[in-house]
């Protein structure tokens, strides 16, 4: 039998895809339907085919999946940002596990020889963000607009209330929407390249609780700004109010300058004991308690005594580093952002921390060239690249710098696995494999793994 698009199917989900949609099959053919869980029996629209597999739409569930639960958001079907809020928190955990042990396996050959240490949940898997980006806009009648966009559109859903930020910006977004609306301020349209308010970024400090908002304009100037000002100044633990100036017609959210219209140019937050600066263009973890967990494991794997040197490849602002320069002898920290690697060395002033010294630029530009010229050294050295991975001439340097241990921390469990595998096969082996729950209720999963030089 030949699948078609619009044709309406019953099947039952058996497996997860890597973005959270469920896998079901009808005589043979795969079908990826999102918002279906396995255990769910369920009718569907097929909407895309390929030759092998396509794509369907959730009609009616038939049965319900046992892992099945009743979001606590009525919109996290529809949002980006939580794709899996309805299965069950255990299960999601168990998924990321697979998830990770899955890539280790197919792509990266590993398969009993992976010491895989259980998944590192959270106790309460709400409220946990401390980084908020409300896209702007105005709906069919006019009105003002703040919320999410919804999943792989720029369409965005009104709301100010969201489970997995930090509760205060239900506040913050009803006094901006109020100024918004009371002074006519102009919303931004990005199709035509006009207008002023684009997005209200907000960052708060989970341990000092210290609170910024940030307006992402396209201009740089925003009007009635004092009014605005002693609004929000009305909320405790208010401490930076600023403006990120972003001109350019483009997806990218925040432009290059930061002009402050009251209190600080930056918050501050801790983690461990290390205090960091973070200002609206700072890259900073956005799960404080998770991040703790995650940086203990990467100080747990470097093993240090006191007399390592250590380099710290994608540094940002310097977050690992400062946890390792602890307890090594020296640490470097390489970052091609100029901006957070000016975080970095301030945030190692203020904890007066003497012993990490930054470089501005690309890893794999920068190690390379420091090896080949200096011909530095490293006993160990962490890895905390983007989702595409680290570069293969980045891999090769430190192949060749051989140091006892690598600390690779990943976001994608795929490129992680690509990695991993040619470490293995250049004199290394996987020691320990720790997953971190990191963004609860998505798809996405931090991984921690222990890489040894072989003998």
């Amino acid at each position: 039998m030949t699948i078609n698009k619009n044709d309406e199917l019953v099947i039952e989900i058996e497996d997860i895809g890597s973005d959270g949609e469920g896998i079901g099959k009808y005589q043979g053919y795969t079908l990826f339907v999102k918002n279906a869980l396995v255990g769910d029996k369920v009718k569907v629209k097929v909407m895309k085919t390929k030759k092998s597999y396509g794509y369907a739409r959730l009609l009616e569930i038939i049965v319900e999946s046992p892992y099945r639960v009743k979001a606590r958001c009525e919109l996290a079907g529809k949002c980006g940002g939580c794709s899996i809020q309805h299965l069950d928190y255990e299960k999601q955990l168990e998924y990321k596990q697979n998830k990770v042990k899955n890539c280790l396996e197919r792509i990266g050959g590993f398969h009993n020889e992976i010491n895989m240490e259980p998944i590192i949940g959270m106790e309460e898997p709400y409220n946990y963000r401390n980084k908020a980006q409300f896209p702007v806009g105005r709906n069919k009648e006019g009105k003002v607009v703040i919320g999410f966009y919804a999943g792989g559109t720029h369409s965005i859903i009104d709301t100010t209330n969201c489970y997995i930020q930090a509760e205060v910006n239900e506040q913050i977004m009803k006094k901006v929407r109020d100024f918004l609306e009371e002074y006519h301020i102009s919303i931004y349209n990005e199709e035509e390249n006009k207008g002023l308010v684009r997005h209200i970024l907000t960052r708060v400090g989970f341990t000092t609780e210290e609170i910024m908002v940030c307006f992402i304009l396209n201009s740089n100037e925003l009007p009635h700004k004092e009014e605005l000002i002693q609004s929000l100044c009305e909320i405790p633990h208010m401490t930076s109010i600023s403006v990120n100036v972003n001109k350019e017609k483009t997806n990218v959210i925040l432009g290059e300058k930061v002009i402050t219209l009251w209190g600080l140019p930056y918050i501050t937050d801790y983690i461990g004991d290390i205090k960091y600066q973070i200002s609206p263009l700072s890259f900073y973890q956005v799960n404080p308690v998770q991040t703790k967990i995650l940086y203990e494991t990467v100080l747990t794997y470097a093993d240090l005594h006191g007399d390592e040197v250590v380099w710290d490849l994608y540094c940002g602002i310097g977050t690992i580093s400062l946890f390792l320069a602890q307890k090594a002898k020296q640490v470097y920290g390489v970052e091609i952002v100029p901006q957070a690697i000016q975080d970095a060395r301030k945030n190692a002033e203020i904890n007066h921390i003497r012993n990490a010294e930054f470089f501005v630029g690309a890893a794999e530009e920068i190690l390379p060239k420091k090896y080949l010229e200096n011909a530095i050294y490293a006993d160990v050295i962490v890895v905390d690249p983007p989702r595409k991975g680290c570069e293969e001439s980045l891999l090769e340097t430190i192949i060749q710098m051989s140091p006892k241990r690598v600390v690779y921390v990943s976001c994608d469990p795929a490129t992680l696995a690509r990695d991993l595998r040619y470490l293995c096969d250049r004199g290394y082996q996987v020691s320990k494999v720790q997953a971190v729950d990191q963004f609860s209720h998505s798809v996405h999963v931090e991984t921690v793994v222990l890489v040894s030089k072989k003998g």
